[in-house]
């Protein structure tokens, strides 16, 4: 009967949950599969290398990019002498390592009370979900947070928002059918009267060519500036690396229009284009500040170049 009791409690042994490092390596496997099918053995040729710059540019990596990675490849192979097809895989490692480098800067929040930071993205994106993981990061970080829902225009969207904030026990201004702008407005003075760390406003999705939308988002940022002097301090573009490369114009047209400060990739587990990230690098340096390889509340975390590359080349 003890030996029961025993196999019994072995079953149910809940099972031990993947480090970040293991599920990033997982959540990139799509994008992984698409790039180190080479590397098994032979040798390294011109052959080899139209093989690797075909399957970089599968991968979204843009043309600069890849270009960029073989030259590095290239010299790496020149100066250690490497002639197999599986000593290449540790020289793209290296070589996307020193091309991400630039974009890894974490988000530094301690440098104004509030901090305010404004998304934006196009629908679908990711923005709301995004929103509640930021703000259960930040609150491990010991910081207040408040949430601006200034996507007045989905309902869904400040149902959503309401939701996580009561689960993370974080306050959500909200107004039906209210301007953004006002929403935004009301919710930094709120965070200012109670001594919040951290203002999370939502805008509503919109394509960067609906013009007349992009001329909203630009209001709605000066009204945040007026309530709270320098704010906002970081607007976060969020992209979906679903799309591939058409995340390179979104990032141009955003970036042209608010002067985007920082990134963040969604949805990398769903995706063989994660090497957008490499072309986004090539094309408008912005720091990407977080990554998202799940649904979970902490399958969003920074970005930091070495591990990524570890990730996709392992």
């Amino acid at each position: 009967m003890f030996n029961l009791f025993k196999k019994a409690e072995a079953a149910e042994t809940p099972p031990v949950p993947l480090t970040w490092a293991e599920r990033l390596k997982a959540g990139l496997n799509k994008t992984s599969r698409q790039l180190t099918g080479l590397f098994s053995g032979g040798k390294i040729n011109e052959a080899l290398y139209e093989e690797l710059e075909e399957m970089l540019l599968m991968a979204d990596c843009g043309v600069t990019a890849t270009q960029a990675l073989l030259e590095n490849v290239r010299k790496q192979v020149s100066l250690a002498g490497l002639s197999d097809a599986s000593e290449l895989r540790g020289a793209l490692q290296q070589a996307m390592t020193d091309l991400l480098a630039p974009l890894a800067q974490p988000l530094n929040t301690a440098t104004h009370q509030p901090f305010v930071i404004m998304l934006v993205g196009v629908n679908g994106a990711g923005k709301t979900t995004t929103i509640g993981k930021l703000a259960k990061h930040f609150q491990a970080e010991g910081k207040s947070v408040l949430i601006a829902a200034g996507d007045t225009f989905r309902a869904a969207a400040r149902e959503q928002l309401q939701v996580w904030g009561e689960r993370n026990n974080v306050h959500v201004v909200a107004q039906e059918s209210a301007d953004p702008a006002a929403v935004m407005f009301d919710a930094v003075n709120s965070a200012k009267a109670k001594g919040i760390d951290i203002v999370i406003a939502d805008t509503a999705g919109r394509l960067p060519t609906q013009l007349n939308l992009m001329e909203e988002i630009r209001k709605i940022q000066r009204v945040i500036g007026k309530a709270l002097e320098g704010a906002p301090h970081e607007v976060l573009l969020v992209l979906d690396a679903n799309t591939g490369q058409n995340a390179i114009m979104q990032v141009k047209a955003f970036d042209d229009a608010l002067k985007v400060t920082g990134l963040v990739l969604t949805k990398l587990d769903g995706t063989a284009k994660g090497g957008v990230i490499a072309a986004i690098a090539r094309t408008r340096a912005i720091p990407v500040r977080f990554i998202g390889v799940g649904e979970q509340i902490d399958d969003l975390q920074p970005f930091r170049a070495e591990e990524f590359s570890e990730a996709l080349f392992n």
